[in-house]
């Protein structure tokens, strides 16, 4: 061949720095506490449904000697009305319920059996929760069903939920 060559050195291996690459590119977030990872993720918003979601992960996170991140979604309201084809934008509200339920957690005993963290998001429930057990590999999502004529019409969370998961879905009713 004409020119000069650049020889690889003798250590290197092309087809090792090939098969790194999809193993980086699919590595879960360095950003959560590794104490958590592979911990149960469970929706909390106060209610009673979602209390009792939250005993069941407890239960759960204590037998699987994992821990428990819960999440709370918060508020978001339409800022503009739909005119024509406008998308609708959506702003975040403070949500000082977020911060009441962080307190009512912190003084909750049942808790003090299994390390707990609360994570709050804003957006659409399902997609947060599926979000947060990636971000954590989540090895199971636990949620309260839903009760009353606003599941029936909308959907409940739960039941979306468990169709677009990765990850088992435990629905407490």
């Amino acid at each position: 061949m004409a020119g000069h060559e650049i020889p690889d050195p003798i250590d290197r291996n092309p087809l090792a720095d090939w098969a790194a690459e999809p193993a980086a590119v699919e590595r879960p977030h360095d950003s959560c506490d590794p104490a958590f990872r592979h911990g149960v993720v469970v929706g909390f918003d106060g209610s009673l449904s979602s209390e009792r979601a939250l005993a069941y992960a407890v239960g759960m996170a204590r037998r699987t000697g994992s821990a428990l991140i819960i999440v709370h979604v918060a508020n978001r309201l339409p800022a503009t009305v739909w005119a024509g084809c406008e998308p609708p934008v959506f702003v975040d509200v403070p949500d000082h319920r977020t911060e009441v339920i962080g307190l009512e957690l912190a003084c909750a005993d049942h808790l003090a059996e299994v390390p707990w963290i609360l994570v709050e998001r804003g957006g659409d429930i399902c997609h947060e929760l599926e979000e947060v057990g990636r971000e954590y590999c989540a090895d199971a999502i636990v949620v309260g069903g839903t009760h009353g004529v606003i599941g029936r019409i909308f959907g409940s969370v739960a039941g979306r939920l468990a169709r677009r998961a990765q990850r088992p879905v435990i629905v407490i009713p």
